[in-house]
């Protein structure tokens, strides 16, 4: 359907964006679309695009379509990775069809449902939602930092969003990954994980940074 066509165009346009590339040419050469002309023409048309000889650029109009896109896919791909435990590589075809069903209201559930996520399974950035600025209180996250995982439960890391390569890399010495099981022992002065016989203490930041959910 042209709609799903449009969608498509304007959330590669996003990806690119995020890339630093907003050339004509480039969307033409990534996109899968059988008529992309003819869709970015419709875009244009309805003012969701402005185009300037190669430079083709998303109107304030076109951005908000295609945040609301990018983040139902993007969530999409964290419900099926974390419920199904589909790797990351198999599960972006999948999202893109699941992505056409939700709704709004249930783009908003599933997104508080799985803990707010900052990053798709693939670590590409989540667009934020109004229910990311609000406390949810009545459907109880899937997935939760562990700097709010009770003591000694067990949990699986769902993903991590260190601040640099160089605290993941120190985390991925300690076995810390997503998948692993560990426990968080104490909060207090400094949070300590168990990973197996391993014990590590951590700043907040840290455990702030690692996501969870129960083993």
């Amino acid at each position: 359907m042209t709609i799903y066509g449009q969608d498509e165009i304007l959330e590669l346009l996003w990806t690119l964006r995020e890339l630093g590339k907003s050339g004509r040419s480039e969307l033409l050469r990534e996109t899968q679309e059988e008529s992309p002309e003819s869709l970015i023409e419709e875009l244009r048309s309805s003012g969701h695009l402005e185009i300037a000889g190669d430079d083709i650029r998303m109107t304030p109009l076109g951005d908000e379509r295609a945040r609301v896109i990018v983040r139902r896919h993007r969530l999409a791909e964290v419900l099926l990775h974390t419920l199904f435990e589909i790797e990351p590589q198999q599960i972006d075809s999948n999202a893109c069809k699941f992505e056409h069903i939700l709704s709004e209201e249930v783009t908003e559930s599933v997104c508080a449902f799985m803990g707010h996520p900052p990053v798709c399974p693939h670590g590409k950035p989540i667009p934020r939602g109004e229910c990311c600025d609000r406390i949810k209180t009545e459907v109880r996250p899937l997935v939760t930092r562990l700097s709010d995982a009770s003591l000694s439960v067990p949990v699986r890391i769902v993903f991590i969003t260190p601040k640099s390569v160089k605290r993941l890399e120190k985390l991925s010495s300690f076995g810390i990954v997503p998948g692993s099981i560990i426990r968080l022992m104490q909060k207090n002065p400094s949070h300590v994980i168990q990973i197996g016989q391993t014990t590590v203490a951590v700043d907040k930041e840290i455990t702030d940074e690692i996501y969870v959910k129960r083993a």
